[in-house]
């Protein structure tokens, strides 16, 4: 009887054992393979589980259409193309009427020439590099007008107009500068689609386009810094957005066009800024009796008033004068 009773122990105690081991193993699993979640836990405990907020971030400013009102005494008038959509939105005449561009269509002339000679297979000497960089950075007009010749001179305006799609364009009328590149007549949507075929590499082409934008985002210079034949250009547009654009979304490619005309007798200024969502023109011409800041500051509260989110300098709002919106 005693071997009997050891095995009937035995075997009891390994019952049991076996119950005993069977949740604590269970335990083990459901805490190396993940089935047993602290969430059930909390859950069987009657407790909600913590679920972190969800982080919204706040939206990227950039330039949208909206109502601007800026003080003009004379003509203005603006543009701004979304490159995501290609919509072009702005005051009321900037399809219909046009300024002259000014040093602002060098961009164009430098891009022509580079796209030129890269189907042509030609190098580009550093001597001309340098009248590119002098004639983008420092608006020099000898350097510019020398491009323009190698370019074709009018033949260069003309392809402007065909290769960029331009609706309301035509070669300057000035007596004596017929067809002279600083006195061709643009729209402000058309500023916006140069700056576009500038941007999407059709007017300098694949390889030249790089250098072309990085020129322009190096202009330099402010309104007091000018010359006979060249001058600073680093205001106006790039003035009037906040640094979450310039530093953040950047850099940003601009060229300004401004004369003091004598045969009208008004400052007549086009501004240009590319960035990679969108293009901005604006135009104007006021008496020449007034100085060129003026012209800078109508580019540059165009700019501010069309940031949105409204932050940093698109905080600053001119004061209430002339609407064209």
């Amino acid at each position: 009887m005693r071997p009997r009773v050891v095995m009937v122990l035995a075997l009891a105690a390994l019952l049991l054992g076996g119950v005993l081991l069977v949740p604590a193993a269970y335990a083990k699993l459901s805490d190396s393979s993940g089935g047993a979640s602290s969430e059930a836990t909390a859950a069987a405990a009657g407790t909600a589980p913590t679920i972190p907020p969800k982080v919204v971030e706040p939206p990227q400013p950039t330039l949208a259409a909206a109502p601007v009102s800026v003080k003009v005494d004379g003509f203005y008038s603006w543009a701004l193309m979304d490159l995501k959509t290609g919509k072009i939105s702005g005051s009321k005449n900037s399809a219909t009427q046009t300024s002259s561009t000014e040093s602002m269509i060098k961009t164009w002339i430098v891009s022509d020439y580079l796209r030129q000679i890269d189907e042509e297979g030609q190098p580009l000497s550093k001597t001309v590099q340098a009248s590119i960089q002098r004639a983008i950075r420092d608006s020099n007009d000898d350097d510019a007008g020398m491009i323009n010749k190698m370019g074709g001179g009018t033949a260069q305006t003309k392809r402007m107009i065909s290769v960029c799609g331009l609706k309301n364009t035509h070669l300057g009328k000035v007596p004596g500068y017929v067809g002279w590149w600083s006195f061709t007549e643009m729209s402000a949507q058309d500023v916006t689609r140069l700056g576009n075929c500038i941007q999407s590499g059709k007017a300098a082409g694949k390889k030249y386009t790089p250098l072309v934008l990085s020129e322009m985002s190096k202009v330099r210079g402010s309104v007091g810094d000018q010359h006979t034949t060249y001058g600073g250009g680093r205001w106006g547009i790039i003035d009037g957005l906040p640094k979450e654009i310039t530093a953040k979304q950047g850099p940003i490619s601009i060229k300004n066009g401004w004369t003091q005309l004598v045969y009208d007798g008004d400052w007549h200024i086009s501004c240009m800024a590319i960035s990679k969502s969108w293009i901005l023109a604006v135009q104007t011409r006021y008496p020449s009796s007034q100085p060129l800041s003026v012209g800078a500051k109508v580019c540059q509260d165009t700019a501010t008033q069309l940031v949105t989110p409204k932050v940093g300098a698109a905080l600053r709002v001119p004061s209430s004068g002339s609407t064209q919106g």
